[in-house]
Formats: structure tokens, C-alpha cells, sequence
């Protein structure tokens, strides 16, 4: 690592897929101009895992094959806690949308939004899909962890962003063949192109875990690329 970057941040994204007689969209809201990181872009929810989220109760965990395959590929010295993952998925969630993925048969929670409704959040839903290490000289760099999850799994209405903080602009459900015109990152537009697979797939059942996860692999001063399985 240069000695002017920053550290490695573990993060998490959500991905809301919902889909519907018009076809599928997807959730996504612009990032301020003033941002550090990625300004003006649109971005999928999400964000860095704070030390708090390690002792939220999820009402229910990761489920297979996800939970294994986010134990893979730990950075050197970092371990992997799969569940403060997950927790930092809803979490984001709920502060930067106002939406809730929970139950009320779990223990009781302290997260923003949950605690107000009563629920507890349940990760059994997400699928682990995506995985990106930023690259070097960037001001901010992340381990980020992409979650897709079908919005009928959502606790409250998903057009109701009332309870959202500031910091996503633009909220809004956008057409799954529409997304990748909007300014992105590079990252959302390749994340985008997996997502349109996986829909494709799943046809008009559930939907589907993928079949690998690919991984943009940019800890070492050559850029990898591995499909974890």
C-alpha cells in the first residue's frame, strides 16, 4: 500500500430489485457534489461497517451458499465477520432510504428505523453477489460487499422515503434496462450488468443466488480479478 493511501474499510451495498408488470428496477439515489468520495454519482445504498454494527442481533443471518462465501479471501490480518456485514447492509438501508428488511420475532433492536417499528433486521434474504477492493490513490478505499435482495421482502412501503437521512439525492426506482446511462461508477455499471444475469435467470420465480461472485481484487499493486464459488 502507498504510504499516502488511506486504509481498507470493510462497506456493504444493498441492491433493491423489484420487479413488476413494467419490468424490473432497481433502487439507486445521487451521492452530493461535495462527497469525497464518488461526488455526483449514483450509487446503490451502503456504506462502511462501524464497530457498533459487530453487536446488532439479526432476527436471522446470512444463509448459504452467501454465508461461506463471504468467509473467502480475507485481507491479511482482517478477519471476516459476516454478520457485521449484513447488519451494515440494513443499516444503510434504513438510514439512507427509510426502508426495513426485519421481523418481529427477533431480539430487540437499536438500529434507526427498526427499533421504531419493532422489528429486528433479518438477513436470510440478501445474496452475497459482488465484491471490490478500491484501487490505490484513491482519497477513500473500501472493501465493499454487494447484497442483492427482492424489494417484496421489504417491511415498509418502497415508495416511502420519508424516514431517508440526506445523504442519497434522487431516490428513486430505476428501470433495471435504464440504469447503466446514469453517471456511475464503474464498479455500479459492471455490478449492473451482473444483476440483469442473475434477473434473467430467475425468471419470474424467486430470485436466485449466483452461481459465483465476482471479486475486483485491488489490495496489491496489480489489479486481480476471481470469481469466488
Amino acid at each position: 500500500m502507498n504510504q499516502a493511501d488511506p486504509p481498507i474499510r470493510d462497506a456493504a451495498t444493498v441492491i433493491l430489485l423489484r420487479r413488476g408488470a413494467d419490468g424490473p428496477t432497481v433502487l439507486m439515489g445521487m451521492r452530493g457534489a461535495a462527497a469525497v468520495f464518488m461526488p455526483s454519482k449514483y450509487v446503490f445504498p451502503g456504506g462502511a461497517v462501524d464497530r457498533e454494527d459487530a453487536a446488532v442481533g439479526l432476527a436471522a443471518g446470512l444463509a448459504e451458499p452467501s454465508l461461506s462465501r463471504i468467509a473467502q479471501e480475507p485481507r491479511a490480518g482482517v478477519p471476516i465477520d459476516a454478520a457485521a456485514l449484513a447488519v451494515a447492509a440494513l443499516r444503510e438501508l434504513a438510514e439512507e432510504t427509510g426502508l426495513l428488511i426485519g421481523r418481529r420475532d427477533g431480539p430487540p433492536s437499536t438500529l434507526t428505523g427498526y427499533a421504531e417499528a419493532g422489528l429486528s433486521p433479518d438477513a436470510s434474504a440478501l445474496h452475497y453477489a459482488f465484491r471490490a477492493i478500491t484501487p490505490p490513490g484513491r482519497p477513500r478505499r473500501f472493501d465493499a460487499r454487494f447484497f442483492i435482495v427482492d424489494a417484496d421482502l421489504l417491511s415498509n412501503d418502497p415508495d416511502d422515503f420519508s424516514a431517508a437521512c440526506d445523504e442519497l439525492s434522487h431516490l428513486h426506482w430505476v428501470p433495471l434496462a435504464e440504469a447503466r446511462a446514469l453517471d456511475l461508477p464503474f464498479i455500479t455499471e459492471v455490478v449492473l450488468a451482473e444483476l440483469a444475469e442473475m434477473v434473467a435467470e430467475s425468471g419470474d420465480g424467486p430470485l436466485l443466488a449466483p452461481d459465483t461472485v465476482p471479486f475486483f481484487d485491488n489490495r496489491g499493486p496489480a489489479p486481480r480479478f476471481a470469481q469466488i464459488v
